[in-house]
């Protein structure tokens, strides 16, 4: 096994209002306590963080995303690694029978991960194995990530006070989907096991006690004690303030990225701008989280 001194490790805010980038770290080995003590502060800090050029095997992934809490198995069961089927596959590319070998379409529409369960998964930890790429070797398929604390904190006294106490009403049924997307209904028993659930509207990170806004238009279907007209609009608004640019980290992925994110502090969305034979694989791994508060 190889040690890792925490003297090796640098973490370097990125030039946007959510991440760091970690260097001196090499995710397929098994790190120390002070290690992953520097990682995990890192994570409730930054919400995001990057590490490059990894090389990890499932088994690796699947230890890596366990040193930081217990590992949810995501309810779209035909996507698993059957072998490891704590690993969701995020994958364009098409099996000798025709399916997809992983989700198509994972997060092409801004959301947050399980965010439909009571106890929303803290994080999620996806590696990139294949990323397509245009004729001139350019890649595709970037990730957008956007702070739900920033955009919180620059939100009006009004507005806070006013959100102070609401519950969001999360629907995974009505999670917006790509208008082309290949995407089977939720079976009976999917459903049974995703009913409605509120969430407050306004949450406070478990770790660092920061707010931030934890509502997202598509799979909020209203709020709490409001009109369901009036409930829509207000989700609506602060949706297009969270996507704002100014609240954005745009990544753009090559082979051996790793980026993992903070469920309670962002929403993401995966650009689609390739189609195959532009193949794109990724592994994901989902954090256990608690309940929001």
């Amino acid at each position: 096994m190889i040690q890792v001194s925490e003297n090796t490790i640098t973490i370097t805010p990125l030039n946007a209002p959510i991440g760091a980038e970690i260097t001196g770290v090499d995710l397929s080995q098994e790190q120390s306590p002070k290690v992953m003590k520097m990682i995990d502060d890192a994570y409730n800090k930054y919400n995001l963080l990057l590490f490059r050029n990894q090389q990890l095997t499932p088994d690796q992934h699947i230890r890596f995303g366990a040193s930081l809490g217990p590992l949810e198995i995501h309810v779209l069961k035909r996507y698993l690694l059957q072998s490891h089927p704590e690993i969701l596959l995020i994958s364009n590319i098409l099996r000798e029978d025709g399916d997809f070998l992983g989700l198509p379409d994972a997060g092409q529409t801004w959301h947050t991960d399980t965010s439909y369960r009571q106890k929303p998964s803290r994080g999620s930890i996806l590696y990139a194995l294949e990323i397509p790429r245009d004729e001139n070797q350019q890649a595709l398929g970037d990730t957008l990530f956007a702070s739900t604390a920033a955009a919180y904190d620059d939100l009006t006294k009004e507005l806070k006070d006013f959100l102070h106490g609401k519950k969001a009403i999360h629907r995974y049924s009505q999670r917006k989907r790509p208008v082309d997307s290949k995407r089977e209904k939720l079976t009976k028993e999917q459903l049974q096991e995703t009913p409605d659930i509120a969430h407050p509207a306004v949450r406070t990170h478990p770790h660092t006690g920061r707010k931030a806004l934890y509502l997202f238009e598509g799979e909020c279907v209203g709020i709490e004690g409001m009109p369901e007209e009036e409930g829509a609009k207000l989700i609506s608004y602060l949706t297009q303030h969270i996507i704002r640019p100014k609240y954005i980290y745009r990544h753009k992925w090559n082979e051996g990225d790793v980026i993992m994110w903070d469920n309670a502090a962002s929403l993401h969305l995966a650009v689609c701008d390739y189609k195959l034979p532009q193949r794109r694989l990724l592994h994901r791994v989902t954090i256990e989280g608690g309940v929001p508060f």
